[in-house]
């Protein structure tokens, strides 16, 4: 890892649910544990505040406004917040430290660019074109 490259911003994504056969109590403990972890980072400037994400929402696409978001969705959406780090590797490396992993949620990391987008450049967008 280069120390000299400024650092970037990276979007964490919180996937996923709960351990089913966790108890209330270990989930909130935790959560709790988080919270602490999260305060100390902001804290240091290695995060930034997210938000947590209602159940409820709206799934909009060219032709029609669906209510959602749906149950058959593989993934459930919890939340979100930032990273700041020199590197993805770095950023997976502080996600990797968060105690509600322990209990069945995943972290989807993925950076930020600082660019606009264009239908010209290879994006998470362009259909066909990938990376591999």
């Amino acid at each position: 890892m280069n120390d000299d490259s400024p650092p970037s911003e990276y979007l964490v994504i919180s996937r996923g649910q709960w351990d089913a056969d966790a108890s209330p109590e270990q989930i909130q403990a935790a959560i709790d544990r988080f919270y602490i972890w999260h305060a100390r980072l902001v804290d240091e400037g290695k995060m930034k505040p997210g938000q947590r994400l209602a159940r409820e929402g709206k799934l909009v696409t060219k032709g029609a406004v669906l209510d959602g978001p749906f149950a058959e969705a593989k993934e459930v959406i919890g939340g979100y917040w930032f990273i700041t780090a020199r590197s993805l590797a770095e950023a997976a490396g502080i996600a990797s430290q968060n105690p509600c992993l322990a209990f069945g949620l995943a972290f989807e990391i993925r950076p930020i660019e600082a660019v606009r987008a264009s239908a010209f450049a290879l994006t998470s967008e362009t259909p066909g074109r990938r990376d591999a």
